[in-house]
């Protein structure tokens, strides 16, 4: 039996590259996926999100991060704990942490997959990704693909 899968894109769209996780969240959403993955616009993120949490098996989180990294990077990270994630995760990342921490005091915790993608700075107003960070998404849409795909393939064996 298939798990159940959240995709989850996170980030403020009015913010430029800071909402990379909701352009992918868009992206996906156009997509055919099995009924048992869901996809959301996680907004920026928050206790809101954590009957969703609570409710799947298995969440894939997009998001932007200022690591350092060049702007476009996109690293895996399976956090397990709130310390698991990246320092300078965005302008989000305290509700998300919180959240982590939340699921862990109740024994819920989900498998989490994060998809970080590095940018450059946050931009105080614009809804488009710089051309770096709009060229990464089609990465991170192909990464999310591939892992739900070998999700089912897991399932079935």
């Amino acid at each position: 039996m298939n798990k159940s899968t959240l995709i989850l894109g996170i980030g403020n769209i009015l913010m430029g590259d800071e909402g990379v996780g909701v352009h992918v969240a868009k992206m996906l959403e156009k997509e055919s996926f099995p009924d048992h993955v869901t996809v959301l616009d996680g907004g920026t993120g928050g206790f809101h999100l954590l009957e969703y949490f609570e409710l799947h098996d298995h969440v894939i989180m997009i998001d932007a991060t200022l690591d350092g990294n060049p702007p476009g990077n996109i690293r895996l990270i399976k956090p397990r704990f709130a310390s698991d994630f990246p320092p300078a995760m965005s302008t989000h990342d305290i509700g998300l942490k919180d959240l982590v921490s939340a699921l862990q005091l109740l024994g819920k915790m989900p498998e989490i997959d994060l998809f970080v993608v590095s940018i450059a700075s946050i931009q105080q107003q614009g809804i488009y990704l710089t051309d770096e960070v709009q060229h990464a998404t089609a990465g991170v849409i192909a990464k999310i693909k591939e892992m739900v795909e070998n999700e089912m393939v897991v399932a079935e064996t």
